[in-house]
Formats: structure tokens, sequence, C-alpha cells
């Protein structure tokens, strides 16, 4: 069987950040504006009235501490709360085209690949910018790739879900190196009018180079050993927005249109299933919880993953079993754990094993076992 590889990773990371001061700045404006145009509802006992928030909550609440975004005027003026982008016309290269084919060439450059010496583009990502052409075909030809390229969405596990059928590409012979980008323009989706969510999400876009290993020729080299994917259907992450809702006649700004989640029933039901999807795969190797040198996790929340890694090894964990990186990035749905593995694997040896998880909406969870050559 062929043995397949990870050979280079990329990072677009937007230029704008919203700290938690000016967010929750932005947020209580907004909630003193609507509270003072509905006072007299209120008064009367017929509406409630919004509650401000604050950096304390925030932080505590997620351990998020600042978020990139790619424009933060239109999401911290209080009279809009959503970004402000330019519309683009069929002849321009698309936005989620454009920090796709950014971190595409990162990757490219670390895998030492030319674009041309890629024969398949996969765009995988929890909101598509449209239906199509497929964003996986706009970027494939944005960068003189070969082959074909295909969209697909797995809420906050298509990055994992992505590898997995690079891999598969590869061993079957369909493909021989692989290019997969996760750009997550997350404050699109976002109900930043909602004080139980407008702080979880920020914008970014990662890129993976897999391989089959007799083709790789960068110095670094991770060996993909596994990939497992699992689905058990929830309501508890849901967005409805879809080319269908015209036809509802439904309001396209009612809340159900974007993103929203029952968080403490996620918490619950979500951490003991990652915790046990990890530790069965890592069982058909052989491999206890405790011989992994890195845990890259998805990154949406300070507490699910600390409990998550608790569960698997009966302790509490730092950076370095468990590198964090939401407090500057927040939650950026499937471009998490890449982000993670991107920034945090310098300091691994040959030999050392990690686990690359995601785990979301859906519910969904993949993991990737990686083992650095």
């Amino acid at each position: 069987m062929t043995s397949v590889v990870i050979s280079g990773t990329g990072l677009f990371r937007p230029q704008h950040i919203i700290t938690n001061a000016e967010l929750v700045a932005s947020y209580n404006a907004y909630v003193a504006l609507q509270n003072e145009r509905h006072a007299e509802a209120i008064a009367a006992g017929t509406r409630e009235p919004l509650v401000p928030s604050s950096v304390e909550f925030i932080e505590k609440a997620s351990g998020i501490k600042q978020r990139h975004v790619l424009e933060k005027d239109g999401v911290l003026d209080p009279t809009r709360m959503y970004p402000r982008f330019q519309e683009r016309s069929d002849d321009q290269l698309s936005l989620m085209a454009e920090i796709a084919v950014d971190a595409g060439r990162q990757a490219l450059a670390a895998a030492g690949k030319r674009a041309d010496e890629v024969d398949m583009v996969l765009c995988s990502a929890a909101n598509m910018q449209r239906a199509y052409p497929a964003m996986a075909v706009e970027i494939q030809n944005a960068l003189g790739a070969g082959g074909f390229g295909f969209d697909m969405n797995v809420a906050c596990s298509s990055a994992t879900f992505g590898i997995e059928q690079a891999v598969n590409a590869i061993k079957s012979g369909t493909a021989r190196c692989v290019l997969m980008v996760n750009p997550e323009i997350t404050s699109a989706h976002l109900e930043w009018r909602d004080r139980d969510c407008h702080f979880i999400f920020g914008d970014v876009c990662t890129a993976v180079v897999v391989e089959a290993a007799d083709t790789a020729t960068s110095a670094e080299q991770w060996e993909v050993l596994g990939t497992k994917l699992a689905t058990k259907f929830s309501n508890n992450i849901r967005n409805n927005f879809g080319f269908m809702n015209s036809c509802e006649d439904s309001d396209p700004e009612a809340r159900d249109k974007k993103f929203r989640q029952e968080g403490r029933k996620v918490f619950k039901e979500v951490v003991p299933m990652a915790a046990a999807h990890i530790e069965a795969h890592l069982g058909t190797l052989g491999v206890t919880p405790q011989q992994v040198r890195r845990y890259w996790l998805h990154q949406a929340n300070l507490g699910m993953n600390q409990l998550v890694l608790k569960k698997l090894v009966d302790r509490e964990v730092g950076d370095d079993i468990a590198p964090l990186i939401l407090h500057e990035y927040a939650n950026t749905a499937s471009a998490g754990s890449v982000i993670a593995f991107h920034e945090h694997r310098g300091d691994l040896v040959a030999g050392d094993l990690g686990v690359i998880c995601s785990f979301g909406a859906g519910y969904s969870i993949g993991s990737v076992i990686v083992r650095r050559r």
C-alpha cells in the first residue's frame, strides 16, 4: 500500500484583529440602542431587554481573547453588526478563492511543489461562498494546478475529513499530490448580535499538501498512519441558510439563517464522543493515548479541549501536549486543528506521534494519526 505524507502546510491570517474589549464595546452599544428602541415594550413586560456582554464573560466561557477578521468596521458598527464586503464581478477572483490561493501557495512552497504538480484540489470548509462553479475549481485555475477539484462541507470537521479524502485518493491511485484548503470566512455566518455566540469565530484559511511518500522532497514530512471519521446527527449546531430560503418565502434575516448552537448540550455530548473516538482510533494501531507526543485538537473552547485530554490521558496537560491557538484566532471552524499543527510541530523529532482531530456540527468527528519521519 502506498505510504502517504503531509509534506507542507500554509496559513492565511487576515490583517484585521478584533480584541474582546473592542467587541464588547460594540456589542454593548448595540444593546443600548436596541433597549432604547424597544423601551416601551420592555417596560410593558412584552419584550425582554438585551443583556450586555463583558470581556470577563467571554474569556471565562471560551478562553478566546481576540480574533482575526477580513473586515472589522462593519462588525463593530452597532447599527450593522456584520462585515462589509465589496461585491466582485464574475471575472474577478472570489474572496474565498483569494485567501485559499494565498494559503495554498504557502503550503506548496513548504512542500517544495509546483502548482502544476498538483493533480487534485479539495476545498473543504464549513460554508461555501456559492454553490457553483465549485470553489476548488476556481482555486485550481488560479494556482495553475492540474487534474480536478471539488468542494466538500462537514462543518468544523471539514479539514480532517478532507485529509482522509486526499489520503484515499493517493492510495487508490486517482491522485499523486493533493492540495486541501480550508477557507473559513466565519465572520459572514456568525450572529454578532447574539451575546451567547458573538465572540466565537474568526476568519482564516489553512492549506495542506498531501502526497505519496515516494514523491515527497520536503525536509519535514509527516507520515499518515491512519484516518478515522464518524458522524451522528444532531440539531444542536445548525445554520439554515441556503438556496431554498427564497422558495420558502422565509425571512433572510431570521435568526436561524446564521450560526446557532445549544452550547451546553454540545459540550456535554461531544466531549465524551471525541475522547472515545481518538482512543479507539489509536487502539487500531496498538497505541495508547499516553504514547502520543502531541494532540492538535479542534479549537472551539478551552474547557472542551481540556476535558477531552483529561479523559484520554487521565491527567491535566499543558500546551506542550495539546497546544491552544484559540486565544489568538478564536474558533476558526475546520481550520483550527490545522492551525495548531501548522504552528506547533517544529519541536517534534523523528518517530514522534501526533493526532490531528476536529469535531463539530453534524455531529462530526475526524482524526488523523501522523508520525514525523
